[in-house]
């Protein structure tokens, strides 16, 4: 159970994944950085140390600090990643299909006292389960970090429909007890912040309908949410920052769960972004430029 959780694995390696395991390599719990390739895995490890430079360099750790992290965290390829660990988290594409693939592979060969988890912000838990053995479905649960894991303190605990309610309240506790804030939520398309964000999203981009589509227009509107609602950012900067395409397929999913509701449905704009290969931060241009 919780307290006896001290080997991780992360299976993925994107912005998510990578973000998960520094989180967990900073609370001094050893983590393996995953994915199907391992170049991919050491360049995210690459990125990981150099997330930790900086922040050395603003004074938020010191160089014996991330030291310490730097021994908790190691890029692993798939195929030879811990199977005796005590929790898994799938952070891989946003695809039901391919998730419970990759999950009905791994409930064969990971131990059988693991926690699975996956890291979904869309797909019902207990669909998901459906790819695991029944002994694996009552050790299955959702565990949605937020973007960037390091320090946004939110993580959605979903109980699927075979999630015993004591799983969720021990994991509920030790993310508590490591500084994380845990919301218990129902199992259900977009969880709790999903849900209601789609309208966030999907407002400001009906209000930019028919305006230029330049970096000045969306400016216009990130600032009056800021300025005017409190928000930390507004809804094209938080595109950017998670990225266009992942928002969009969290859009496309949330929206078909509900079957077709026109408020959760995906906004032209965003799949023209997507097409254009303009997905944010990323690579380098978004709704904003960051050449």
């Amino acid at each position: 159970m919780p307290n006896d959780i001290k080997r991780v694995v992360v299976l993925g390696a994107g912005t998510m994944g990578r973000g998960i395991a520094q989180w967990f390599a900073q609370q001094h719990i050893r983590v393996e950085l995953v994915d199907a390739k391992l170049a991919v895995a050491t360049e995210a490890h690459k990125k990981v140390m150099l997330s930790w430079e900086k922040l050395k360099e603003k004074g938020k750790f010191t160089k014996e600090e991330i030291e310490k992290f730097a021994d908790h965290i190691f890029p692993i390829e798939a195929s030879d990643c811990e199977r005796n660990s005590d929790l898994l988290i799938e952070a891989i594409v946003e695809n039901l299909k391919i998730k419970k693939q990759v999950l009905r592979e791994l409930d064969e060969e990971m131990d059988e006292k693991c926690i699975f988890a996956s890291n979904t912000s869309s797909f019902p838990i207990s669909e998901m389960a459906q790819a695991l053995s029944a002994q694996r479905q009552k050790n299955f649960l959702g565990l949605h970090f937020f973007n960037p894991a390091p320090i946004m303190k939110l993580v959605e605990v979903v109980q699927g429909s075979e999630t015993p309610p004591e799983l969720v309240q021990k994991l509920s506790g030790w993310l508590e007890g490591l500084g994380k804030k845990a919301a218990i939520c129902a199992d259900g398309p977009g969880f709790i912040v999903n849900r209601v964000a789609r309208n966030f999203y999907g407002e400001s981009l009906r209000l930019a309908n028919g305006k230029p589509e330049t970096q000045e227009t969306f400016e216009e509107l990130d600032n009056i949410l800021k300025k005017v609602g409190g928000f930390r950012m507004g809804a094209f900067e938080l595109m950017d920052l998670i990225g266009v395409d992942v928002n969009l397929e969290v859009s496309e999913s949330v929206w078909k769960s509900f079957y077709h509701e026109p408020r959760f449905a995906p906004h032209p704009l965003q799949k023209k972004m997507v097409s254009a290969q303009r997905l944010g931060r990323k690579t380098g241009r978004g709704f904003y430029s960051y050449e």
